[in-house]
């Protein structure tokens, strides 16, 4: 039954395959795909996370396979994770190594994200404290502190409602505008912000 599914996968192979690693929760599946007819031909599923040796024996599974009906693999497709390029080496050799560049934006965006929630809890714990009552005219600190308490909440409230303008593609004018106002002070949230306009 393996034999008869894995020649139906195989059918109209082109040599690229795409690896692929799932995780979830304490699971793990490891598959080799067929690029292009989006075919699996080999797969293993473990009770943890994925290792180098584990995707190392799926793709020694599929190379056998393939020198059995005398198919060539010219190319590898994956999502730029560390667990892959040393495992393709070992078993097929110096092949051309493409990497889909979606699940690296992915990555890029939730560390944005990851790193504006991060900033978001600083400012709440760098919140001014002061004396009770009005300060005094002549402590211009004190006074500083006054004015920009009320401040701090809105921009704290700005970086979460607003948090998806850190990471849209694309920016309206009225939506860069709302960036501006909701990152002033804070030029590593701008920064990253580049970045995102970059990739």
């Amino acid at each position: 039954m393996e034999g008869a599914f894995l020649d139906w996968a195989l059918a109209a192979f082109a040599g690229d395959v795409a690896a692929d690693a799932l995780s979830e929760g304490p699971y793990g599946v490891l598959s080799a795909v067929a690029n292009r007819q989006y075919k699996r031909m080999r797969y293993q599923v473990r009770d943890h996370e994925p290792n180098h040796d584990e995707m190392q024996a799926v793709l020694g599974r599929l190379k056998e396979a393939l020198d059995g009906r005398g198919l060539a693999r010219t190319g590898s497709t994956t999502d730029g994770s560390a667990l892959y390029p040393e495992a393709i080496r070992e078993v097929f050799g110096e092949v051309p190594h493409q990497l889909c560049t979606f699940p690296v934006i992915a990555a890029w965006v939730k560390g944005v994200l990851r790193a504006v929630a991060s900033e978001r809890a600083h400012l709440a714990h760098a919140k001014p404290k002061w004396k009770r009552g009005r300060p005094s005219s002549q402590d211009k600190a004190a006074r500083r502190l006054a004015r920009q308490s009320p401040l701090m909440p809105q921009q704290i409230r700005g970086l979460f409602q607003e948090r998806f303008v850190c990471v849209k593609r694309r920016l309206q004018p009225s939506e860069r505008q709302r960036f501006m106002h909701i990152t002033r002070g804070l030029p590593p949230l701008r920064q990253l912000r580049a970045i995102i306009e970059h990739i």
